[in-house]
């Protein structure tokens, strides 16, 4: 499935009208060709957006925004599920200095005033905005499309298997978010969030049981609001 969706272009440079191509059979990699078909409709700086922390049932949801340098791609871009804890980390810090990359949050708060979704779609949201200029173009994980970006913008559903700047920002976004779950972590013991990050593992849902449900607990989630 494919959702596109034209902002005004005032102020930048429009690109032409573009038909991507539907999913189909995933390539084994990410790669640049559904980057490289916006930029030469005249696309100069195309985003991937993806976020990190939809299921868990503790802590923000985290989203990055990546603007890849097509000239100094690093190797070894993937999905973030597919790669290992070093080679996230490995990644991360060659996107961050070859790249425009910007991460933002939605706090438990909102998470549990506006739900997941709509949680997350605000993250990538800020994610966007907070970038150094507006892409002309975003292209965003999942089917939904933010109504906020400010650019012209498409879903990829399973984008971070296809779009090596979606791949990205799923690196940017996951290895960033497990960093704050691990700080969290030091601050309430017992949970296990330096482990499972926040998600519902036996060991989290038993610790929420024996422990009790901390600030950073989801309360909207079903899991946590069984125990109130």
């Amino acid at each position: 499935m494919i959702s596109t969706r034209t902002e005004g272009t005032e102020g930048r440079i429009p690109s032409k009208p573009v038909v991507l191509p539907a999913a189909g059979i995933l390539p084994d990699v990410p790669d640049f060709s559904v980057e490289g078909m916006l930029r030469a409709s005249g696309a100069r700086e195309v985003a991937g957006v993806d976020e990190a922390g939809r299921g868990p049932l503790a802590g923000p949801v985290t989203a990055a925004a990546v603007v890849l340098d097509a000239n100094a791609l690093p190797s070894g871009i993937n999905d973030s599920k597919k790669l290992g804890p070093k080679e996230r980390a490995r990644l991360l810090e060659e996107i961050m200095a070859s790249a425009k990359v910007s991460v933002a949050h939605a706090s438990v708060e909102e998470i549990d005033r506006m739900n997941i979704l709509h949680a997350s779609l605000l993250a990538m949201e800020r994610a966007v905005a907070g970038l150094r200029g507006t892409p002309c173009h975003a292209l965003v994980d999942g089917n939904v499309v933010p109504s906020s970006l400010g650019c012209d913008a498409t879903a990829l559903v399973k984008g971070d298997a296809r779009s090596l700047s979606i791949a990205a920002a799923s690196i940017i976004a996951k290895v960033t978010r497990d960093r704050i779950m691990e700080e969290l972590a030091r601050e309430f013991p017992g949970y296990g969030w330096e482990r499972n990050a926040g998600y519902p593992t036996k060991a989290h849902r038993e610790a929420l049981a024996d422990l009790g449900i901390t600030p950073h607990h989801r309360r909207s989630f079903k899991t946590v609001r069984e125990l109130l």
